[in-house]
Protein backbone atom coordinates (compact mmCIF):
# COMPACT_ATOMS: atom_id res chain seq x y z
CA UNK A 1 0.00 0.00 0.00
CA UNK A 2 1.49 3.69 -0.70
CA UNK A 3 2.14 6.08 1.48
CA UNK A 4 -0.30 7.73 3.23
CA UNK A 5 -3.30 5.22 2.46
CA UNK A 6 -3.25 3.85 5.67
CA UNK A 7 -3.74 7.61 7.29
CA UNK A 8 -6.87 8.33 5.01
CA UNK A 9 -8.41 5.25 5.88
CA UNK A 10 -7.18 5.23 9.58
CA UNK A 11 -7.50 8.71 10.70
CA UNK A 12 -9.95 11.10 10.30
CA UNK A 13 -9.81 15.11 8.14
CA UNK A 14 -6.82 15.67 9.62
CA UNK A 15 -5.28 13.21 7.29
CA UNK A 16 -6.01 15.62 4.36
CA UNK A 17 -3.42 17.88 5.73
CA UNK A 18 -1.22 15.20 4.85
CA UNK A 19 1.58 15.60 1.29
CA UNK A 20 2.85 12.11 1.09
CA UNK A 21 6.59 10.83 -0.77
CA UNK A 22 9.79 13.32 -0.24
CA UNK A 23 7.13 16.40 0.84
CA UNK A 24 6.83 18.00 4.23
CA UNK A 25 4.72 15.66 6.18
CA UNK A 26 2.57 17.99 8.78
CA UNK A 27 -0.87 17.29 9.81
CA UNK A 28 -2.60 20.14 12.04
CA UNK A 29 -2.06 18.56 15.19
CA UNK A 30 1.72 18.77 14.28
CA UNK A 31 2.08 14.91 14.92
CA UNK A 32 4.07 14.21 11.58
CA UNK A 33 5.94 16.67 11.25
CA UNK A 34 8.77 15.72 9.21
CA UNK A 35 11.07 16.53 6.02
CA UNK A 36 13.56 15.13 4.46
CA UNK A 37 16.22 17.38 5.49
CA UNK A 38 14.73 16.34 9.12
CA UNK A 39 16.64 13.20 10.84
CA UNK A 40 14.47 10.75 12.67
CA UNK A 41 15.20 9.13 15.88
CA UNK A 42 13.12 6.30 16.12
CA UNK A 43 12.58 4.39 19.64
CA UNK A 44 12.10 0.93 18.72
CA UNK A 45 10.93 -0.88 22.02
CA UNK A 46 9.62 -4.10 19.96
CA UNK A 47 6.40 -3.47 20.50
CA UNK A 48 3.52 -3.50 18.28
CA UNK A 49 2.94 0.50 18.83
CA UNK A 50 6.64 1.31 18.05
CA UNK A 51 6.40 -1.38 14.96
CA UNK A 52 3.48 0.78 13.01
CA UNK A 53 5.65 3.90 13.71
CA UNK A 54 8.62 2.69 11.61
CA UNK A 55 5.90 1.34 9.44
CA UNK A 56 4.24 4.69 8.65
CA UNK A 57 7.24 6.77 8.62
CA UNK A 58 9.14 4.19 5.83
CA UNK A 59 5.56 3.87 3.98
CA UNK A 60 6.18 7.83 3.73
CA UNK A 61 9.66 8.01 2.21
CA UNK A 62 11.43 8.29 5.70
CA UNK A 63 14.19 6.04 7.03
CA UNK A 64 14.57 6.86 10.73
CA UNK A 65 17.12 5.52 12.56
CA UNK A 66 15.96 3.39 15.00
CA UNK A 67 17.42 2.62 18.54
CA UNK A 68 16.26 0.19 21.36
CA UNK A 69 17.01 1.21 24.71
CA UNK A 70 18.41 -1.60 26.85
CA UNK A 71 17.39 -1.58 30.37
CA UNK A 72 18.67 -4.80 32.40
CA UNK A 73 17.56 -5.57 36.09
CA UNK A 74 20.48 -4.42 37.69
CA UNK A 75 23.24 -6.85 39.27
CA UNK A 76 20.43 -9.81 39.00
CA UNK A 77 20.11 -12.68 36.47
CA UNK A 78 17.07 -11.68 34.17
CA UNK A 79 15.78 -15.05 34.54
CA UNK A 80 15.31 -13.69 38.33
CA UNK A 81 13.38 -11.38 37.10
CA UNK A 82 11.47 -12.70 34.09
CA UNK A 83 12.39 -9.97 31.77
CA UNK A 84 11.79 -9.59 27.90
CA UNK A 85 14.11 -7.84 26.81
CA UNK A 86 15.77 -10.43 24.95
CA UNK A 87 12.51 -11.10 23.25
CA UNK A 88 11.75 -7.07 22.64
CA UNK A 89 15.69 -6.70 21.10
CA UNK A 90 14.51 -9.59 18.28
CA UNK A 91 11.39 -8.04 17.84
CA UNK A 92 13.38 -4.84 17.15
CA UNK A 93 16.20 -6.35 15.12
CA UNK A 94 13.77 -8.41 13.00
CA UNK A 95 11.49 -5.05 12.19
CA UNK A 96 14.37 -2.80 11.01
CA UNK A 97 16.00 -5.35 8.91
CA UNK A 98 12.59 -5.90 6.95
CA UNK A 99 12.03 -1.75 6.49
CA UNK A 100 16.05 -1.33 5.96
CA UNK A 101 16.78 0.60 8.94
CA UNK A 102 19.75 0.84 11.20
CA UNK A 103 19.16 -0.41 14.32
CA UNK A 104 21.14 0.88 17.73
CA UNK A 105 21.55 -0.65 20.90
CA UNK A 106 21.67 2.22 23.50
CA UNK A 107 22.49 1.33 26.83
CA UNK A 108 20.68 3.01 29.74
CA UNK A 109 21.19 0.63 32.13
CA UNK A 110 23.08 2.79 35.08
CA UNK A 111 20.64 6.05 33.74
CA UNK A 112 17.62 4.23 34.94
CA UNK A 113 18.59 2.60 37.94
CA UNK A 114 20.58 5.57 39.68
CA UNK A 115 17.71 8.50 38.51
CA UNK A 116 14.14 6.60 37.81
CA UNK A 117 14.80 3.14 40.71
CA UNK A 118 16.67 6.30 42.95
CA UNK A 119 13.48 9.04 42.41
CA UNK A 120 10.93 5.46 43.16
CA UNK A 121 12.56 4.25 45.77
CA UNK A 122 12.84 8.06 47.88
CA UNK A 123 9.11 8.67 47.08
CA UNK A 124 8.07 5.15 48.58
CA UNK A 125 10.45 5.03 51.51
CA UNK A 126 8.93 9.17 52.37
CA UNK A 127 5.33 7.03 52.04
CA UNK A 128 4.22 9.04 49.12
CA UNK A 129 2.74 7.38 45.19
CA UNK A 130 5.12 7.84 43.17
CA UNK A 131 4.87 7.12 39.43
CA UNK A 132 7.99 5.76 37.49
CA UNK A 133 6.40 5.23 34.53
CA UNK A 134 6.39 9.24 34.11
CA UNK A 135 9.44 10.17 34.99
CA UNK A 136 11.21 6.99 32.95
CA UNK A 137 10.01 9.23 29.89
CA UNK A 138 11.35 12.89 31.29
CA UNK A 139 14.97 10.77 32.72
CA UNK A 140 15.37 8.45 30.33
CA UNK A 141 13.55 8.12 26.78
CA UNK A 142 14.12 11.85 26.35
CA UNK A 143 16.37 12.62 28.66
CA UNK A 144 19.04 10.29 28.78
CA UNK A 145 18.71 8.56 25.24
CA UNK A 146 19.19 12.32 24.12
CA UNK A 147 22.26 12.86 25.92
CA UNK A 148 24.15 9.80 24.10
CA UNK A 149 22.34 10.12 20.80
CA UNK A 150 19.30 11.71 20.46
CA UNK A 151 20.94 15.18 20.21
CA UNK A 152 22.15 14.41 16.80
CA UNK A 153 18.45 14.57 15.93
CA UNK A 154 15.83 17.06 14.77
CA UNK A 155 13.16 14.91 16.11
CA UNK A 156 12.49 11.23 18.54
CA UNK A 157 9.46 9.66 17.02
CA UNK A 158 7.82 6.98 19.56
CA UNK A 159 4.92 4.71 20.06
CA UNK A 160 3.41 6.79 22.80
CA UNK A 161 -0.74 7.53 21.95
CA UNK A 162 -0.87 11.40 22.34
CA UNK A 163 -1.01 14.65 19.96
CA UNK A 164 0.38 17.69 19.36
CA UNK A 165 -0.51 21.06 18.38
CA UNK A 166 1.13 24.08 17.20
CA UNK A 167 -1.26 27.79 18.22
CA UNK A 168 -0.91 30.56 16.14
CA UNK A 169 1.93 32.13 18.48
CA UNK A 170 3.85 29.00 16.81
CA UNK A 171 4.03 27.10 20.21
CA UNK A 172 3.83 23.64 20.16
CA UNK A 173 1.06 22.28 22.71
CA UNK A 174 0.83 18.37 24.01
CA UNK A 175 -2.50 17.01 23.12
CA UNK A 176 -4.83 13.90 24.16
CA UNK A 177 -5.54 11.27 22.06
CA UNK A 178 -8.52 10.11 19.91
CA UNK A 179 -8.55 6.56 22.02
CA UNK A 180 -9.20 7.50 25.84
CA UNK A 181 -8.31 4.42 27.19
CA UNK A 182 -4.83 4.37 25.51
CA UNK A 183 -4.08 7.99 25.67
CA UNK A 184 -0.87 8.65 27.81
CA UNK A 185 -0.26 12.36 27.57
CA UNK A 186 -0.58 11.45 31.98
CA UNK A 187 2.66 9.68 31.41
CA UNK A 188 4.17 12.79 29.34
CA UNK A 189 2.84 15.45 31.41
CA UNK A 190 6.49 15.56 33.25
CA UNK A 191 8.62 16.13 30.01
CA UNK A 192 10.47 19.95 29.61
CA UNK A 193 9.48 21.84 27.14
CA UNK A 194 12.62 21.36 25.17
CA UNK A 195 11.79 17.74 24.54
CA UNK A 196 8.58 18.46 23.53
CA UNK A 197 9.40 20.75 21.25
CA UNK A 198 11.49 17.36 19.54
CA UNK A 199 8.95 14.54 20.35
CA UNK A 200 7.13 13.10 17.22
CA UNK A 201 3.99 10.90 17.53
CA UNK A 202 3.07 9.14 14.27
CA UNK A 203 0.21 7.20 15.91
CA UNK A 204 -1.03 9.26 17.86
CA UNK A 205 -4.23 10.24 15.59
CA UNK A 206 -5.01 6.74 15.98
CA UNK A 207 -7.00 4.20 18.22
CA UNK A 208 -5.62 0.86 19.49
CA UNK A 209 -7.96 -1.18 17.16
CA UNK A 210 -6.48 0.78 14.47
CA UNK A 211 -3.00 0.35 15.10
CA UNK A 212 -3.28 -3.55 15.24
CA UNK A 213 -5.10 -3.52 12.02
CA UNK A 214 -2.10 -1.79 10.52
CA UNK A 215 0.36 -4.62 12.19
CA UNK A 216 -1.95 -7.32 11.23
CA UNK A 217 -2.84 -6.27 7.26
CA UNK A 218 1.36 -5.88 7.20
CA UNK A 219 1.91 -9.23 8.85
CA UNK A 220 4.40 -7.23 11.02
CA UNK A 221 6.26 -9.98 13.35
CA UNK A 222 4.87 -8.43 16.53
CA UNK A 223 1.04 -8.07 14.98
CA UNK A 224 -0.49 -10.08 17.62
CA UNK A 225 2.15 -9.12 20.78
CA UNK A 226 0.85 -8.58 23.82
CA UNK A 227 1.07 -5.09 25.14
CA UNK A 228 3.26 -4.59 28.18
CA UNK A 229 1.42 -4.51 32.11
CA UNK A 230 4.70 -3.94 33.52
CA UNK A 231 6.92 -1.39 34.70
CA UNK A 232 8.69 0.72 31.89
CA UNK A 233 11.68 -1.05 30.42
CA UNK A 234 11.19 -4.02 33.37
CA UNK A 235 8.89 -6.41 31.46
CA UNK A 236 6.79 -8.81 33.94
CA UNK A 237 8.60 -7.38 37.00
CA UNK A 238 6.52 -7.20 40.01
CA UNK A 239 6.53 -3.99 41.04
CA UNK A 240 5.87 -5.36 44.69
CA UNK A 241 9.12 -7.45 44.09
CA UNK A 242 10.70 -4.13 42.75
CA UNK A 243 10.27 -2.44 46.36
CA UNK A 244 10.92 -5.45 48.11
CA UNK A 245 14.77 -5.98 46.44
CA UNK A 246 15.74 -2.33 47.69
CA UNK A 247 13.21 -1.93 50.75
CA UNK A 248 12.78 -4.94 52.24
CA UNK A 249 10.32 -5.55 54.51
CA UNK A 250 9.22 -4.89 57.88
CA UNK A 251 6.38 -5.67 60.02
CA UNK A 252 3.73 -3.21 61.21
CA UNK A 253 0.59 -2.75 62.12
CA UNK A 254 -3.00 -2.40 60.35
CA UNK A 255 -5.58 -0.42 62.21
CA UNK A 256 -9.18 0.50 61.36
CA UNK A 257 -8.96 4.38 61.54
CA UNK A 258 -12.79 4.68 63.26
CA UNK A 259 -11.70 2.49 66.19
CA UNK A 260 -8.17 1.72 66.76
CA UNK A 261 -8.48 -1.89 66.15
CA UNK A 262 -5.82 -3.96 65.10
CA UNK A 263 -6.45 -5.38 61.79
CA UNK A 264 -3.96 -7.40 61.13
CA UNK A 265 0.12 -7.17 60.15
CA UNK A 266 1.46 -6.07 57.29
CA UNK A 267 4.93 -6.19 55.34
CA UNK A 268 6.00 -2.87 55.33
CA UNK A 269 3.91 0.50 54.68
CA UNK A 270 5.55 1.05 50.95
CA UNK A 271 3.68 -2.42 49.87
CA UNK A 272 0.50 -0.18 50.42
CA UNK A 273 -0.83 2.88 48.58
CA UNK A 274 -3.57 5.70 49.72
CA UNK A 275 -7.06 4.45 48.16
CA UNK A 276 -5.82 0.47 48.02
CA UNK A 277 -8.52 -1.85 48.67
CA UNK A 278 -7.11 -5.07 46.22
CA UNK A 279 -4.36 -7.78 47.55
CA UNK A 280 -4.23 -6.48 51.11
CA UNK A 281 -5.01 -9.88 52.44
CA UNK A 282 -6.89 -8.81 56.06
CA UNK A 283 -9.94 -10.74 56.64
CA UNK A 284 -13.61 -8.96 57.21
CA UNK A 285 -13.23 -6.88 53.87
CA UNK A 286 -13.35 -5.06 52.60
CA UNK A 287 -10.69 -2.72 53.61
CA UNK A 288 -9.32 0.68 52.00
CA UNK A 289 -6.26 1.94 52.69
CA UNK A 290 -7.05 5.78 54.15
CA UNK A 291 -3.73 7.02 55.65
CA UNK A 292 -0.36 5.74 56.71
CA UNK A 293 1.90 6.78 59.63
CA UNK A 294 5.31 6.66 57.63
CA UNK A 295 6.98 7.49 61.20
CA UNK A 296 5.13 4.51 63.20
CA UNK A 297 5.03 1.74 59.70
CA UNK A 298 1.16 1.83 60.57
CA UNK A 299 -1.39 1.64 57.94
CA UNK A 300 -4.91 2.96 59.10
CA UNK A 301 -8.01 1.21 57.10
CA UNK A 302 -11.72 1.92 56.86
CA UNK A 303 -14.36 -0.63 56.11
CA UNK A 304 -17.02 -1.31 53.28
CA UNK A 305 -16.79 -0.63 50.09
CA UNK A 306 -17.26 3.02 49.76
CA UNK A 307 -15.80 4.74 52.63
CA UNK A 308 -16.10 8.48 52.96
CA UNK A 309 -12.43 8.79 54.33
CA UNK A 310 -11.24 7.02 50.70
CA UNK A 311 -12.29 10.43 49.24
CA UNK A 312 -11.29 13.87 48.76
CA UNK A 313 -12.12 17.21 47.20
CA UNK A 314 -9.90 20.03 47.44
CA UNK A 315 -5.98 18.95 47.54
CA UNK A 316 -2.56 21.23 46.79
CA UNK A 317 -0.08 20.58 44.53
CA UNK A 318 3.52 21.63 44.18
CA UNK A 319 6.67 21.30 41.41
CA UNK A 320 4.28 21.90 38.64
CA UNK A 321 5.61 20.96 35.47
CA UNK A 322 3.97 23.91 32.98
CA UNK A 323 4.90 22.06 29.25
CA UNK A 324 4.32 24.84 26.71
CA UNK A 325 3.68 27.95 29.48
CA UNK A 326 2.14 28.59 32.39
CA UNK A 327 -1.69 29.33 32.86
CA UNK A 328 -1.07 32.03 35.00
CA UNK A 329 1.78 34.47 33.11
CA UNK A 330 1.22 37.30 36.15
CA UNK A 331 2.75 36.18 39.30
CA UNK A 332 0.34 38.48 41.11
CA UNK A 333 -3.00 36.65 39.35
CA UNK A 334 -4.32 34.82 41.81
CA UNK A 335 -7.42 33.94 40.30
CA UNK A 336 -9.12 29.98 39.98
CA UNK A 337 -9.02 29.02 36.45
CA UNK A 338 -11.61 26.06 35.44
CA UNK A 339 -9.59 22.66 34.25
CA UNK A 340 -10.16 18.77 33.90
CA UNK A 341 -7.42 16.82 36.07
CA UNK A 342 -7.23 13.26 36.18
CA UNK A 343 -4.53 11.66 39.34
CA UNK A 344 -4.46 8.39 37.45
CA UNK A 345 -4.12 6.58 33.98
CA UNK A 346 -7.94 6.56 33.27
CA UNK A 347 -10.24 7.49 30.76
CA UNK A 348 -12.03 9.46 32.82
CA UNK A 349 -11.23 13.15 33.77
CA UNK A 350 -12.53 15.16 36.31
CA UNK A 351 -13.72 18.99 36.55
CA UNK A 352 -12.65 21.20 38.55
CA UNK A 353 -10.46 25.14 39.74
CA UNK A 354 -7.24 25.32 40.07
CA UNK A 355 -5.83 28.55 42.48
CA UNK A 356 -2.67 29.55 43.39
CA UNK A 357 -1.82 29.45 46.64
CA UNK A 358 1.95 31.31 46.69
CA UNK A 359 5.21 29.44 46.78
CA UNK A 360 4.37 27.61 43.85
CA UNK A 361 1.75 25.53 45.32
CA UNK A 362 -1.75 25.57 43.77
CA UNK A 363 -4.91 24.16 45.09
CA UNK A 364 -7.12 21.75 42.91
CA UNK A 365 -10.75 22.07 43.68
CA UNK A 366 -12.86 19.12 41.98
CA UNK A 367 -16.56 19.15 41.24
CA UNK A 368 -16.92 15.72 43.14
CA UNK A 369 -14.82 13.92 45.49
CA UNK A 370 -12.01 11.79 44.30
CA UNK A 371 -11.22 8.09 45.18
CA UNK A 372 -7.81 7.69 46.31
CA UNK A 373 -5.94 11.28 46.44
CA UNK A 374 -2.28 10.19 47.75
CA UNK A 375 0.86 12.63 48.18
CA UNK A 376 3.55 11.63 45.45
CA UNK A 377 0.63 11.27 43.36
CA UNK A 378 1.54 13.06 39.71
CA UNK A 379 -2.15 15.29 39.05
CA UNK A 380 -2.53 16.13 35.36
CA UNK A 381 -3.54 19.48 34.49
CA UNK A 382 -5.84 20.05 30.82
CA UNK A 383 -8.25 22.32 29.53
CA UNK A 384 -12.32 22.09 30.62
CA UNK A 385 -12.47 19.92 26.91
CA UNK A 386 -9.42 17.66 28.44
CA UNK A 387 -7.81 18.19 24.82
CA UNK A 388 -4.18 20.02 25.59
CA UNK A 389 -2.30 19.04 28.31
CA UNK A 390 -0.67 21.67 30.36
CA UNK A 391 1.63 19.55 32.54
CA UNK A 392 1.15 18.33 35.65
CA UNK A 393 2.91 18.48 39.45
CA UNK A 394 3.22 16.50 42.12
CA UNK A 395 0.00 16.43 45.23
CA UNK A 396 1.16 17.19 48.33
CA UNK A 397 -1.64 16.47 51.19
Amino acid sequence: MKGGQYHKQYTHDKTKHYSIGMESVINDTGNTAAAPDKRIALLLSGGVDSAVVLHLLCEQGMKPDCFYIKIGPEDTPEEEWDCTSEEDLEMATALGHRYGCRLEVVDCHREYWNQVTTYTMQKVRAGFTPNPDVMCNRLIKFGAFHEKRGYEYDLIATGHYATTETDAEGRKWLCTSPDPVKDQTDFLAQIYGWQLQKALFPIGTLKKEEVRRIAEENRLINAKRKDSQGICFLGKINYNDYLRRYLGEREGKAIELETGKLIGKHKGHWFCTIGQRKGLGFGGGPWFVVKKDVRKNIIYLSHGYDPQDAYCSEFLIHDVNWLTCSMYADDNDKSPRSITFKIRHTADYNHATIEPQGGGVYIIRSEKPIHGVAPGQFCVIYDTDHHRCYGSGEITL
